[in-house]
């Protein structure tokens, strides 16, 4: 392959498009006679699709389960409530995030729900 010329007073490829703002997605430069170097023009597209290619090659010990600490309970309403209270008292919803993700009513009155939080606080 032939190295392109490069209008200098441009810096781009003589053969690009003169009112294209974008060169071309592969330009070869000559920097000695018989020797060329590419640069390759990246787009998001071709970053994201390598981040997750190498993300899907992580082994299953190295995945991260999810940001969120999570912790289902199934109580009785009154113990509910006063569980509850104790996790937002000690990880308050402004570091924490705290929250109760999910509750329902069981047919005998208990109450289960998952309450989540942040590891830690920054």
């Amino acid at each position: 392959m032939q190295p392109l010329a490069v209008d200098a007073r441009r810096s781009r490829p003589a053969d690009c498009a003169p009112d294209s703002p974008f060169p071309p997605r592969r330009v070869m430069f000559g920097a000695r006679e018989g020797q060329a170097m590419a640069i390759e023009r990246k787009k998001p597209l071709d970053v994201a699709a390598r981040v997750a290619r190498r993300r899907a090659q992580r082994p299953a010990s190295r995945q991260p389960e999810g940001v969120w600490r999570r912790e289902t309970y199934c109580l009785p309403r009154v113990e509910a409530r006063e569980k509850a209270l104790e996790w937002f008292d000690r990880c308050p919803k402004a570091a924490y995030m705290t929250e109760i993700e999910f509750w329902r009513e069981l047919a005998d009155g208990r109450i289960e729900f998952t309450i989540r939080r942040l590891p830690s606080a920054d």
